[in-house]
């Protein structure tokens, strides 16, 4: 009887230990495969988990109104972090876009970007940037960042991710410490104005074979792109293009309506917007409503 009891015992504890579930480990970012490719095999190694897939929007289905919508077929990773969302593309080592909500207490804090070095992103696949890629390069290129580290003061998480390689593109210094820079600044003051401003912006390649840096070889991009939609009583859209070089007279100069953007880089903005302040707000870009 004591040993029927004993293995009886042992049975439940077994039983007990089998089921247990290992926790969910929630310090690592969400990452999602939506790669575009004519090719519908699976590749997978121990540097990607990067998927073949003929539909990007099958895997980019979101309530988060910043997030667009590409329309040509281009390699995309989805990576989801805690400040902004990116589509990530593994043949130009570049995102493809970079989309936040940028609210009015999110315009400042007290993380300094200095304290921060900017890293490689292992969520991504080799070739992947690297931080010596930047270094050297006879173009006089930046590592310039898409979500800028002035809009994740706000939170030491934010400003680290902010410095990962994925969110970096080759970027001239006279644009990215010029109008670039003046622009971001621009965003800051419309979201403390506003109260909440959505941003999307990203390179632009005009040819297939760019030039590029480094050993990794990421892709220079000819221009970029942002477009910005604040909400409220008076729904607004802005949208901007900047080549890749030095740049002078101010953003009137570069302001392009959202249907412009949208022609230059393939991509559908703000698709969950009711059809008509959608349509309204994109075919014009006025300033005026903004300053």
């Amino acid at each position: 009887m004591k040993l029927l009891c004993l293995f009886s015992i042992i049975a439940i504890i077994f039983s007990a230990c089998a089921k247990k579930k290992t926790p969910r480990d929630h310090t690592k970012p969400i990452v999602e495969d939506a790669s575009l490719s004519n090719n519908t095999e699976t590749s997978k190694s121990s540097d990607s988990i990067e998927n073949s897939q003929e539909n990007e929007n099958a895997d980019t289905t979101t309530d988060d109104l910043e997030i667009p919508i590409l329309e040509k077929k281009i390699p995309s990773q989805i990576l989801k972090r805690l400040a902004y969302t990116l589509s990530y593309n593994k043949d130009t080592r570049c995102p493809n876009w970079v989309a936040w909500e940028l609210t009015s207490e999110h315009t400042d804090g007290p993380y300094d970007r200095h304290d921060y070095k900017f890293h490689d992103d292992s969520d991504v696949p080799v070739p992947r940037a690297n931080y010596h890629d930047y270094s050297y390069n006879r173009f006089g290129l930046e590592r310039g960042h898409m979500c800028p580290a002035a809009d994740n003061k706000w939170s030491d998480k934010a400003m680290d991710e902010c410095h990962l390689l994925s969110n970096i593109c080759p970027q001239y210094g006279q644009l990215n410490g010029g109008e670039w820079m003046y622009l971001e600044n621009d965003c800051r003051d419309w979201a403390k104005d506003y109260k909440c401003i959505y941003i999307i912006c990203g390179p632009i390649f005009y040819s297939n074979t760019p030039k590029t840096i480094g050993d990794d070889k990421i892709s220079v991009p000819d221009a970029f792109f942002k477009v910005i939609l604040r909400l409220g009583d008076n729904p607004q859209a802005l949208g901007f293009i900047y080549p890749n070089k030095s740049c002078s007279g101010g953003k009137a100069k570069y302001v392009k309506s959202v249907d412009e953007v949208e022609k230059m880089t393939g991509m559908d903005f703000f698709s969950s917007l009711d059809d008509n302040i959608e349509n309204k707000i994109e075919r014009t870009s006025n300033l005026g409503q903004w300053e």
